[in-house]
């Protein structure tokens, strides 16, 4: 059981939009757990943004998955709450917070389909704060819930899958990982948003380079 565990392919997937704030979560923390950490070569980190049926390929490969994701409980803003395997389904139907869920659901109905579903899929979601703010980062309730939520994702590695993840030399680091460009990495992404009258007069540079991109 041990060997199984060791040996199992992990995808954590972080979903969601790093330009509608609270919507950024899931790629925030895995930006962060990036920083903070060397994974083995059993565990994929993912940004899968709002990709929809693009992330098939990687869900059908995995043995098990760890979602991390703004989720409207309908619970206080800021509150994390983790759900598994039938619950997550269920919960991203019931309650989206953007098209990027419905897309995300679609995904897990077509691995139930198609024999594919991973043993094990773990979701852990925060209640956002705000959406609606284009261009904008996490919220302060959000963005202090990116680092307890990154030890829950390593809290479920390990319990679940036997997985432990070194600490990565010079961790917090602006350089350490790879996942996300510099150019949208939450420092440089939060720190640099212009002032709402320069964007409506000269646009946002930010959002248009990552739209060409």
């Amino acid at each position: 059981m041990d060997d199984e565990r060791t040996t199992a392919r992990i995808l954590v997937l972080g979903i969601g939009n790093i330009l509608w704030a609270d919507e950024g979560f899931g790629v925030r923390v895995l930006e962060a757990l990036d920083a903070s950490h060397v994974f083995p070569d059993t565990v994929t980190l993912l940004d899968g943004g709002t990709q929809g049926l693009y992330l098939l390929p990687y869900l059908e490969e995995a043995d098990g998955v760890v979602i991390v994701d703004a989720v409207d409980y309908g619970l206080v803003p800021g509150t994390l709450h983790i759900l598994a395997d039938d619950e997550v389904p269920a919960v991203l139907a019931a309650r989206k917070v953007s098209l990027h869920q419905t897309g995300f659901q679609e995904i897990l109905g077509l691995l139930a389909l198609r024999g594919k579903t991973p043993a094990r899929i773990v979701l852990v979601g925060v209640q956002p704060e705000l959406l609606d703010d284009y261009g904008g980062g996490l919220t302060a309730t959000i963005a202090a819930q990116v680092e307890p939520a990154a030890r829950k994702v390593l809290d479920i590695l390990k319990g679940e899958f036997g997985v432990v993840p070194a600490p990565r030399a010079g961790q917090g680091s602006a350089t350490s990982g790879s996942l996300v460009t510099a150019a949208v990495g939450r420092q440089s992404y939060e720190s640099e948003r212009p002032s709402a009258e320069a964007a409506c007069r000269i646009g946002d540079p930010r959002v248009l380079a990552t739209s060409r991109s």
